[in-house]
């Protein structure tokens, strides 16, 4: 049995973030009692989320998820999707509510005591259980669209086959519902470099950034040229390393990377077919033709396989040279995928008012 509880918290500069910066409005669950898919109990998990745009109640709901190194600041301030939540943006804040929730453990909290150790314990499937209880708590019954990059896309197939008839439109972008090979050998690098580097954080993430670019963006943007007989695509590497290593702990990144290889909606249920049957939430595939990690023709399989179905499935592609990390770098292509979704959306509700 789960049990739960809000507390409303404005929470002050902690400890844990080595360069704080006030999160205005951030707010908790406090869930209790919850059983993870492997049959552990957890006494208590924290569920920290944030609110933008209309109350609760009043307009459709986004829920937008995160991936490894994000969090529920997707507007505002530092906000890490600007371009495209907020006001008059495409996900436009005067007309839906936005709710993101964090991944317990990844420490936007600033709390030492919330991160989790035992992070080869849970699996994206627990995030999504979890990421509906808030919801539940929050007497959110319908949501709108559920929305995510990467991991947060992994998590919104989850959430959508939980429950296949309270989303109106799942949009996962640059992921796909399962981790292949490619996915799962990477995870294990990632792992052995966490557990065994002197520097975990920066080494990790030195060979991640080249996963979620491509070679032809790095020569294309660098050109072998050398700042102080430094190569400078060797700088940015090694300083995009000391900026996560700043703002982000070690089992948090443990534990993201390891959901990544726990990405299966047909783990212990039905077959793939079988589970999209009873699904009937549209489904916006967005994919990236450069992504190396979740590759543009797994997703056009999984499309290909759904239509065979299910007509209300869609593709879409996002072309771009920058590969897996274009979901955040081609706004203005992704701002013309989602155009046709939220502004007929945005229309319906101007004819209620």
């Amino acid at each position: 049995m789960f049990v739960l509880k809000i507390v409303f918290n404005h929470l002050v500069e902690g400890s844990l973030f080595k360069k704080n910066v006030m999160k205005k409005e951030l707010q908790k669950i406090d869930i209790l009692n919850f059983t993870l898919e492997i049959g552990k109990q957890k006494p208590y998990i924290p569920l920290f989320y944030q609110i933008f745009g209309q109350p609760i109640g009043n307009a459709p709901v986004v829920v937008v998820n995160h991936a490894l190194t994000g969090n529920s600041n997707v507007t505002g301030e530092n906000g890490w999707w600007n371009d495209l939540i907020g006001e008059n943006k495409i996900i436009d804040t005067n007309y839906f509510t936005v709710i993101a929730f964090n991944i317990p453990g990844n420490g936007y909290d600033e709390n030492f005591g919330n991160l989790i150790s035992d992070y080869q314990d849970f699996t994206i499937r627990d995030i999504a259980k979890i990421f509906w209880k808030g919801l539940d708590f929050l007497q959110i019954s319908d949501v709108f669209a559920v929305i995510g990059g990467s991991l947060g896309g992994a998590i919104a197939w989850e959430m959508t086959v939980l429950n296949p008839n309270k989303i109106q439109n799942l949009i996962p972008i640059a992921t796909d519902w399962k981790a292949t090979d490619w996915v799962i050998a990477n995870v294990l690098i990632q792992n052995q470099i966490l557990n065994n580097s002197d520097d975990p954080i920066a080494d990790a993430r030195l060979h991640a950034m080249l996963l979620y670019r491509t070679p032809k963006s790095i020569n294309q943007r660098f050109q072998r040229e050398k700042i102080n007989n430094v190569f400078h695509i060797e700088n940015w590497l090694i300083n995009h390393g000391i900026k996560l290593k700043n703002r982000f702990r070690l089992s948090a990144y443990k534990l993201m990377n390891h959901l990544l290889k726990t990405n299966d909606i047909t783990r212990n249920r039905k077959d793939f077919v079988s589970i999209l049957k009873e699904i009937q939430t549209n489904i916006h595939i967005v994919a990236v033709d450069t992504d190396y990690f979740f590759t543009a023709d797994e997703n056009r399989e999984t499309y290909q396989n759904i239509k065979l179905i299910k007509e209300n499935v869609f593709y879409s592609e996002i072309k771009s040279i920058h590969g897996h990390d274009a979901f955040l770098i081609e706004f203005d292509q992704l701002s013309q995928i989602l155009e046709p979704i939220f502004n007929k959306q945005k229309q319906q509700n101007y004819v209620n008012a």
